[in-house]
């Protein structure tokens, strides 16, 4: 459901601005005093001294309109100063009468400061006025994640994406440099990770949903020589961030083992991957596997200075493991219960070694099963529970659930919005996220460091894909990790400036802000209520199958009581923005009342509820957005309350397929009709089916049934089964608009 609100909205309807708006600063500084009184600064002179790291304050001062380096201190009207008083990353910029103040409690400090400056400066004209700007970041690791291994970037587009963090203040660069479709890091002792780990013979084309599979017949690959690597990484530790390497185990490593099939449990060969998803194929942890991988992490260790070596841990099917011999002798011999404690032991030894290097670990939090290895940091993505079993035991955490931190899914529900991998995370969810869980305990708090934007890229082929996708939403998170005050209806006048800024310099950046987002209320028994919660006020048109309707102010709620085509558009001086049309067919369901036995998961909800009986019906193409209602592992029952005995001839309901993304069909479908909400009797049950695509309609004809209420009840296909993506989880269902006639 998307249409775009032109840019001509702030200047009608401009926020309320403070300080903060008005500096124009992204993220958003803890205080901010600007004065109406003007400095009599027109031109900023700039001294740097040589070989102190300060570079990127160089380079950003050359990109600063109203700057110029001088070569003497005396001609300079910049004084840049580290005060260990202030916190690290903490600093204080104050524009004088004739002179500019940046403390900074280190050189990250300092950076933050001047990049404050510039983007200040880029705000403002000269004469500058007279300010003070104080700043701390709320938490201490700001991260952001790149996955070279689905698809590869060049060493210029892996800085380019460095200079996007170091702008907004993040701290940290997850590189995932190997995978099961690619390995994308040179290590000089084993050159067949070069030679064959790093090139695959094809690609999938499509979604990996779409059936049968399709493949572009191209080899495809790269990677990073050392020298590379290295050049990189100080290109980043001149920016203060730190470059934190991935190099998965046990699983995800079927690239590896097409190029040392040793190091694998089968005897045959491997390939390596050419589609997206998990394989069975894993690190065998032999001697000989454990050797491989400590040669590796020396070579890495040599290139990365990084505090953090990430082991990957998530994702480690355990069928190969359960068929080794050699596995079940080892899971005897170190008297472990099963294949989740020998990923345990797997994990625990590398983190030995590790730790002997002076390095620590990060690991998914898949690490968590079997036991967590004693120093280890948990990066929590399958929602917050393994953040808050982490943080519980005393080790600390990198939040990172998919919920709000996943780049890779749709950032829109627009019909024309480019391929992406699923789901629907927007700008404004990501700046709403909250790191740390209300329910972890107030002397826990401490384990959260931080949190990441995590971008994978199977469905990200260049950089101009990957700008759409992770820009607009990077910049939301960067203020999420750093300000401490949010307020999303005064970041978007700050957001407006920086679109522009990055648009003008050629970026590809996506534009949502003001997207018509209709927050649909449904399931209470009563009419169909449509409701759109601008930033700003407007009036938005209103027709109904061609024909006008009462137009609504944005906050204003509208009632939907006849079925047909609605069209929603923006009115603004007389013109008509693009349309939204909302096809509700106001069947039997629209009225009643709805609650689940099981709610549903927290990433697919919907607009709650009554988001599967509001009669319209959702996409065909994506499970995400407003109208599918995902379960994880649980079964959907759905009970409607009707206002009083309702004759129920015909049931449709919907679900979506997606085996690939771990979404089954239902096992079966049963429908149970009731007079007093407790007795039910059952009325019809049917199986879900097989098909080719995406969709399976269960349809129920001719129930010729009378009842108050009716239950719904689709049963969860359970665990998924060995040798399919995510076997051994939990299987989702999707469920979409119950439809009775």
């Amino acid at each position: 459901m998307f249409v775009s609100v032109c840019t001509i909205l702030m200047a009608m309807f401009p926020l309320k601005s403070s300080g903060q708006e008005k500096s124009g600063i992204i993220p958003a500084p803890a205080f901010v005093d600007i004065r109406n009184e003007k400095s009599l600064i027109d031109r900023i002179m700039l001294y740097i001294p040589e070989n102190q790291g300060y570079g990127y304050i160089k380079t950003l001062a050359r990109q600063t309109p109203g700057i110029s380096l001088v070569t003497v201190p005396e001609g300079s009207n910049i004084e840049l100063e580290i005060n260990k008083s202030l916190p690290a990353e903490g600093y204080e910029l104050y524009i004088e009468d004739q002179k500019i103040r940046i403390s900074g409690g280190s050189i990250a400090g300092l950076q933050y400061g001047f990049t404050s400056l510039h983007q200040f400066i880029l705000n403002r004209n000269f004469p500058l006025p007279k300010a003070t700007i104080k700043d701390n970041p709320e938490f201490r690791y700001r991260g952001m994640h790149l996955d070279v291994a689905r698809h590869f970037f060049s060493v210029e587009e892996v800085k380019k994406y460095l200079d996007f963090l170091a702008f907004y203040k993040y701290n940290a660069f997850h590189w995932h440099l190997t995978e099961d479709q690619g390995w994308r890091i040179e290590i000089k002792k084993y050159p067949k990770l070069q030679e064959i780990a790093a090139y695959r013979k094809e690609t999938l084309i499509g979604h990996y949903n779409d059936q049968p599979h399709q493949f572009d017949g191209k080899k495809y690959g790269g990677y990073y020589s050392q020298e590379e690597v290295k050049e990189i990484v100080a290109y980043a530790t001149e920016r203060n961030i730190e470059v934190i390497p991935e190099i998965e185990m046990p699983g995800h490593s079927l690239a590896a083992l097409a190029a040392y099939p040793e190091l694998g449990c089968g005897q045959g060969t491997y390939e390596v991957a050419t589609k997206w998803g998990v394989f069975e194929d894993v690190y065998c942890p032999t001697e000989k596997t454990f050797k491989f991988l400590e040669n590796v992490i020396d070579e890495v260790i040599s290139l990365f200075p990084a505090k953090y070596i990430h082991i990957g841990g998530d994702e480690c099917p355990k069928t190969a493991w359960k068929n080794s011999d050699f596995c079940q002798q080892l899971i005897k011999n170190e008297g472990l219960k099963d294949e989740h404690e020998l990923q345990s032991y797997f994990i625990t030894r590398m983190e030995k070694y590790i730790n002997s290097k002076g390095k620590q670990i990060i690991g998914w939090d898949e690490i968590l099963e079997g036991g967590l290895a004693p120093n280890a940091t948990v990066m929590s993505w399958r929602g917050i529970e393994g953040g808050l079993e982490a943080a519980r035991q005393n080790h600390d955490v990198i939040m990172t659930p998919g919920t709000h931190c996943y780049f890779d899914h749709y950032q829109s529900e627009n019909e024309n919005e480019p391929l992406a991998i699923g789901g629907y995370t927007s700008i404004e969810k990501v700046y709403l996220w909250q790191p740390v869980p209300e329910n972890l305990e107030a002397d826990k708090r401490k384990y959260i460091i931080g949190g990441q934007a995590n971008l994978w890229t199977e469905y990200i082929q260049n950089f101009a894909k990957l700008e759409y996708m992770a820009f607009a939403r990077g910049i939301a998170m960067s203020e999420a990790l750093w300000s401490k005050n949010k307020n999303y209806n005064a970041f978007l006048q700050r957001y407006e400036l920086h679109h522009g800024w990055w648009t003008e310099k050629g970026a590809n950046m996506a534009y949502h802000i003001y997207e018509l987002k209709p927050k649909i209320s449904a399931g209470t028994g009563k009419s169909i209520k449509v409701l759109f919660d601008l930033p700003v006020r407007t009036i938005i048109g209103h027709s109904l199958d061609k024909k006008p309707q009462t137009d609504i102010t944005s906050g204003e709620v509208c009632d939907i009581t006849q079925s047909g085509s609605h069209t929603f558009f923006t009115r603004i001086n007389g013109k008509d923005g693009a349309p939204l049309k909302l096809d509700f067919d106001l069947h039997k369901g629209t009225t009643a009342k709805i609650k689940f036995e099981n709610s549903p998961s927290e990433k697919y909800s919907g607009n709650g509820p009554g988001s599967i009986i509001n009669g319209i019906t959702g996409s065909n193409e994506k499970y995400g957005g407003s109208e599918w209602l995902g379960f994880e592992g649980k079964d959907a029952v759905a009970v409607l309350e009707f206002s009083k005995s309702t004759q129920i001839n015909d049931v449709k309901c919907r679900f979506f397929k997606g085996e690939g993304q771990w979404i089954y069909l239902p096992k079966e479908v049963t429908i149970e009709s009731s007079k007093d909400g407790v007795n039910y009797t059952p009325v019809q049950t049917k199986k879900a089916g097989s098909l080719d695509g995406k969709i399976s309609t269960v349809a129920f004809n001719n129930l010729q049934t009378s009842c108050r209420y009716l239950k719904i009840k689709a049963l969860n296909y359970g665990i998924i089964p060995e040798g399919a993506q995510g076997s051994g989880y939990g299987s989702w269902l999707f469920m979409d608009e119950i439809i009775i006639k």
